[in-house]
């Protein structure tokens, strides 16, 4: 019998089925940004944290809404723990980042010739920042702008900002939790119509290239990222350097994921192409059950480890593992998500950070079967007062995996 969903229309009556699910949707509005600066800034003043930098990227984004990327030249904000918002950047990028300014605040500019971390440590002077004050750096900066504020301070204390920023970003808000709720549906749909156009003889390649496709139709400007996977190559949580043709029997991993105003979705499906054996089914029920085990384990002041925990000794009852050795589960049972796919805290042994209401976080407790398949079922869950709560609904089962 072969599997429900799969194999059922071409390619182009595939496209035809999605359509825009974004036009509700608004991104971050500037009100949520100064509640977030006002959260870090009580979090530096309760924890002796003078000021941290925030780097281009997710933490500036999170912080200020300003989207820019990160590059060789310093570009950045310092956000005091009490005050307004500094940004620092090129004099020749001050005119374009007006124009992605969200939080208002001064641009320090820096001539090409210039060195940006003494105008950094100016902007400390400027503020009335002690030459002994606590300076958080943002943990995703590069070193070299580490190092730079490094050699041009002379008594600061340097630490890694991740402190405050994960102290905020850990923990989604209603708007962000709407965002990743879209992403999430939107990326599932994708999935849906992908594994309804397979043929015996497409390759991973053409896969990838119709779910960027179908991701654009659904209102995302492509992926995110793609990971398409047949047979053996399942065994390879992220993949292998050759692509690889469909045939009757593989076992067919994909992992794909799109933004929606920063915020990003992240699923996996695995499935056969064609009749399931005995033993693809035997362990694709192993996976199913052991990502049940994790949901069932997340619970409000758990640590979690303990999440991890439970998917691992359900895998171990079962003769697999044991802990992170194959067969059975190489990686940590999840990740969390947001403006960055992977992010904290993380589903893993050893982190005992206490799961709490806001928290995201992907649920994925992959098997890999050496030289066979690997099986990766990843949905994504959030915790409210009351417990766990899907993101998506987990695939139902190898002969059905989207429930129709």
């Amino acid at each position: 019998m072969t599997t429900i969903g799969i194999a059922t229309q071409t390619p182009e009556q595939a496209l035809a089925t999605l359509s825009d699910m974004t036009q509700s949707l608004s991104p971050i509005q500037p009100e949520e940004h100064l509640t977030r600066i006002a959260k870090a800034q009580a979090y530096m003043q309760a924890n002796n944290i003078d000021a941290i930098y925030l780097n281009a990227g997710t933490n500036l984004t999170y912080f200020t809404g300003m989207k820019w990327y990160a590059s060789e030249r310093m570009v950045g904000a310092i956000l005091p723990a009490k005050g307004g918002v500094q940004y620092i950047a090129p004099y020749f990028e001050i005119g374009s980042l007006n124009g992605f300014k969200v939080i208002d605040g001064p641009i320090h500019g820096w001539q090409e010739h210039q060195n940006p971390y003494s105008l950094f440590v100016e902007v400390l002077k400027q503020l009335k920042i002690a030459d002994t004050a606590t300076i958080g750096i943002d943990e995703s900066a590069q070193f070299f702008i580490f190092d730079g504020i490094n050699k041009a301070q002379t008594g600061l204390k340097l630490i890694n900002a991740q402190e405050v920023t994960a102290h905020c970003r850990m923990q989604k808000s209603a708007n962000e939790l709407a965002l990743m709720q879209a992403a999430m549906n939107m990326t599932l749909a994708v999935h849906q119509a992908t594994a309804s156009m397979l043929y015996a003889g497409i390759s991973t390649t053409e896969v990838e290239t119709f779910i960027q496709q179908a991701h654009q139709k659904v209102g995302a400007a492509g992926n995110y990222f793609c990971i398409v996977l047949f047979g053996l190559a399942t065994s390879f949580p992220h993949g292998v350097k050759d692509p690889q043709i469909l045939k009757a029997g593989d076992m067919v991993l994909i992992d794909t994921g799109c933004q929606v105003h920063g915020y990003i979705s992240d699923i996996t499906r695995t499935y056969v192409f064609g009749e399931p054996t005995a033993r693809q089914k035997q362990f694709w029920d192993h996976e199913k059950a052991a990502q049940l085990a994790a949901f069932n384990a997340a619970k409000i002041g758990v640590p979690c480890e303990d999440v991890d925990a439970a998917a691992r000794q359900y895998l171990a009852s079962q003769g697999l593992g044991p802990e992170y050795q194959t067969p059975g589960c190489p990686h940590r049972t999840g990740h969390g998500i947001g403006l960055d796919i992977h992010e904290w805290p993380y589903l893993v042994g050893g982190n005992k950070t206490p799961l709490a209401t806001g928290m995201c976080f992907s649920n994925e407790p992959m098997l890999v079967i050496p030289d066979e398949f690997g099986i990766r079922l990843e949905d994504h869950f959030y915790m409210t007062d009351t417990g766990p709560r899907w993101f998506t609904e987990p695939s139902e089962s190898i002969d059905n995996p989207f429930g129709l």
